[in-house]
């Protein structure tokens, strides 16, 4: 009885977080982009020297001031470039959504009190891949929408082309990774118990 009240208070709390990384991770950017709601028109970039850049430099519509770390401003952004502000946080905000959508999924299965079932293990499979996939691919989206942003203006040559990987991501992903491994080497215990019943 326990583990049903627990179980549907991890559903309560998991169905939350997904609709608010909805919101906030997908629809407000989407949104941005289309026009409804005002985008981003600032992102933060690392900057080469300090003596490169003694002030703000402008070039039309771009704007960069800052010393190392720096603010890339954009005043009257069009379509393209409001997609480009968008595109790394709706490439975070999807991957959280599929992680947390798996998570629901896998705590939906506490209620028949049998986690260990090959389903858990493959939705923990995907959940490791999605966290990997957010420390290497979400650095490499916000370093290539970056230098589009900047191509072709004064503020170019003072924004280095900057990707950097951070561990923990990879770490933690290993670490979900592991965790599959364990369900499924559970499920398979599981299935060869059951057979000698």
């Amino acid at each position: 009885m326990q583990v049903g009240r627990g179980g549907r208070l991890l559903e309560t709390v998991l169905g939350l977080a997904l609709a608010l990384a909805g919101l906030f991770g997908v629809l407000l950017p989407l949104l941005g982009v289309t026009g409804p709601f005002d985008s981003t028109r600032a992102r933060d970039v690392t900057i080469e020297a300090v003596t490169r850049v003694p002030a703000a430099v402008s070039s039309g519509p771009v704007t960069l001031h800052g010393t190392h770390r720096a603010e890339i401003a954009l005043a009257h952004p069009d379509v393209q470039q409001r997609i480009l502000l968008a595109l790394p946080d709706l490439f975070y905000g999807a991957l959280l959504v599929l992680v947390l959508v798996l998570l629901l999924r896998m705590a939906r299965t506490l209620r028949r009190d049998d986690v260990f079932v090959p389903e858990n293990a493959r939705r923990l499979q995907v959940i490791a891949a999605a966290i990997v996939a957010m420390g290497v691919l979400g650095p490499a989206v916000d370093a290539v929408t970056t230098h589009l942003l900047i191509s072709g203006t004064a503020v170019s040559p003072a924004v280095p082309f900057a990707y950097t990987v951070s561990s923990a991501p990879l770490l933690l992903g290993l670490l979900v990774a592991a965790l599959a491994e364990v369900f499924r080497q559970g499920t398979r215990l599981r299935e060869d118990t059951e057979g000698l019943v």
